[in-house]
């Protein structure tokens, strides 16, 4: 790209770096500054087609993840899985003790926050769509370990770890790589299609596991296991198909990369100069973020601008987002409907996937209508509601005579029970389930995303081993008072949100970090008006006090 090509008034870069220098222009009054910096047109969803089917394959990692989650809430209840891992009653039936049930389903968790924390610093190194194609290795890994058991149960754990370590990582990458292709307008809806994909993947493991319980031997369980081997390919052959991340792509300084995949996003030429701007305003981003501070695990902390607080609430609405206590019905569905009579809970498990499935297009829909903090405010409160009436039918009025014992309920109390059950997972799924990924993808700086991303992600995960392991336990305990811990928890996350989450509809990666910079309250975040272009695109902003020190020194 030459030099005299850049028009005066912009940033200029100089051997692959860009100094965040404006040349003084006399600008009159009347100027008019979309003419000064012509800017991607705005355009309808029929128009953006080609980028979001690009997303779509982005967010099929998601579907690994959900198909992980419906399958194995299957497995822990078949007959052969039970009889080669299980243990044996003095009656002779077949049963896996809280302990084997808690390490096989929280064991995957543990490998998603290593994989997270760890694994997608290749994402950074070698590129977004290598880095998902890696991750598919590692799974293909992983499922061989668990498909090649016999008998040996913590192989089975050892093989669901790995496969962890994949999908912690494509956890972080995925969300992260469609934030940084999506056009500011889509971003929202492009994000929450990784929900999309997860819910399909949990529906159609509830479906595959139906279908497969019936079997004889081993093909009960292997069954849903081989098919993993479709997904894992199906994704590396889109990444084969999709185009870069700009963002990096600037980043590593192969400027004529990121005029094509912009390009080829927007459905440009890449001489357009709309294309140029997009790339001034990604340059600036990156150089803002140099003058703020270097990209180490420190930066965390001390970065500029309110890095350490836009980590910890990528931390905490992550956290939240599995103390709403979502897996503690996606994990143990199958088990749950059994204690309140239902002769098939498989069935009731494929509702639930239906549910959970149909409901994410409505999250979908509302995230850009809405707004990320109504969103999740709507979703914290509704999901109140359902668990205080879930909790108190299940601990005062399912069990007969107050005896707890799965063959004497009352069947009005649990059809109620299944009722709401679907009714909070509407609000889960239309809600907080998306809304959380959308948020955390658009809300750190380039140079320190992954981590930051990988970070708030390892929090989902450690919450999500403790809930899936310890449940069998507590709920043997106190059976169904246990929800009323999740009432509390989704009354504090309402709390948490009106008071510490900014909303980021409409804005671009680069405006979300001065939305920070000027220290907005996020009730009143929504009404803000970010800087415009030309100011984006030749002021340091947040970094001139960095600058300046730099310039000193």
């Amino acid at each position: 790209m030459s030099t005299n090509d850049i028009p005066s008034g912009t940033q200029t870069p100089i051997d692959g770096n860009s100094l965040l220098e404006k040349d003084k222009v006399d600008q009159g009054p009347n100027d008019n500054i979309d003419d000064q910096l012509p800017n991607i047109p705005a355009k309808g969803l029929k128009d953006y087609w080609s980028i979001s089917i690009f997303c779509l394959l982005v967010a099929f990692g998601g579907f690994v993840f959900g198909f992980d989650t419906g399958t194995i809430s299957g497995f822990v209840n078949m007959t052969d899985f039970l009889e080669r891992f299980g243990q044996v009653h003095e009656d002779g039936t077949y049963y896996l003790s809280n302990v084997r049930v808690g390490l096989l389903v929280s064991i995957f968790n543990i490998g998603c926050a290593v994989g997270g924390i760890f694994l997608c610093k290749v994402g950074d190194m070698y590129g977004r769509r290598v880095g998902l194609m890696f991750s598919m290795l590692i799974y293909v890994v992983g499922i061989i370990v668990q498909i090649s058991s016999s008998h040996k149960w913590y192989q089975i754990c050892i093989g669901r770890a790995i496969t962890g370590l994949a999908v912690g990582t494509v956890s972080v990458l995925s969300p992260l790589f469609i934030g940084e292709t999506a056009p500011k307008s889509l971003r929202g809806t492009l994000v929450c299609c990784y929900q999309l994909c997860i819910t399909f993947g949990i529906f159609l493991g509830y479906c595959v596991t139906f279908g497969t319980k019936k079997l004889s031997g081993t093909r009960q369980w292997r069954v849903p296991l081989g098919l993993c081997f479709l997904w894992a390919i199906f994704l590396v052959l889109g990444m084969l198909c999709m185009p870069e991340s700009p963002r990096y792509l600037v980043e590593k300084h192969k400027i004529e990369d990121a005029k094509k995949s912009i390009a080829r996003s927007n459905k440009l030429s890449v001489e357009d100069p709309a294309v140029y701007t997009e790339i001034q305003l990604i340059q600036a981003g990156i150089d803002r973020e140099a003058l703020a501070g270097s990209a180490s695990w420190t930066e965390l902390i001390t970065g500029k601008p309110a890095i350490f607080r836009r980590v910890v609430m990528g931390i905490m609405l992550q956290s939240l987002q599995q103390l709403t206590g979502d897996n503690y019905f996606f994990y143990y569905g199958t088990t749950i409907f059994q204690a309140v009579g239902m002769k098939d809970s498989f069935e009731t498990s494929i509702v639930l996937g239906v549910i959970n499935f149909a409901s994410t297009f409505v999250g979908i829909w509302a995230i850009e209508r809405f707004g990320r903090r109504l969103c999740l405010l709507t979703g914290s409160a509704g999901m109140f509601v359902c668990f205080i009436i879930y909790s108190v039918i299940g601990s005062v009025h399912l069990y007969k005579d107050g005896e707890y014992n799965n063959n004497n309920t009352y069947v009005s109390s649990g059809d109620a029970m299944i009722f709401i059950t679907c009714l909070y997972i509407f609000f889960f799924a239309c809600t907080w389930a998306g809304g959380v990924y959308t948020i955390i993808s658009e809300s750190y700086p380039l140079r320190i995303r992954a981590k930051a991303m990988a970070i708030a992600t390892a929090a989902n995960w450690l919450w999500g081993f403790l809930i899936s392991f310890f449940t069998p336990f507590i709920t043997g305990a106190i059976h169904f008072y246990y929800g009323f811990v999740f009432t509390g928890c989704l009354l504090f996350s309402f709390f948490y949100v009106y008071f510490f989450v900014n909303e980021t509809k409409g804005l671009s990666l680069e405006e979300v970090d001065e939305l920070y910079a000027e220290n907005i309250k996020p009730w009143k975040s929504s009404n803000w008006v970010p800087p415009t272009p030309e100011q984006m695109a030749t002021t340091t902003g947040y970094a001139a006090e960095s600058k300046a020190q730099v310039e000193q020194v």
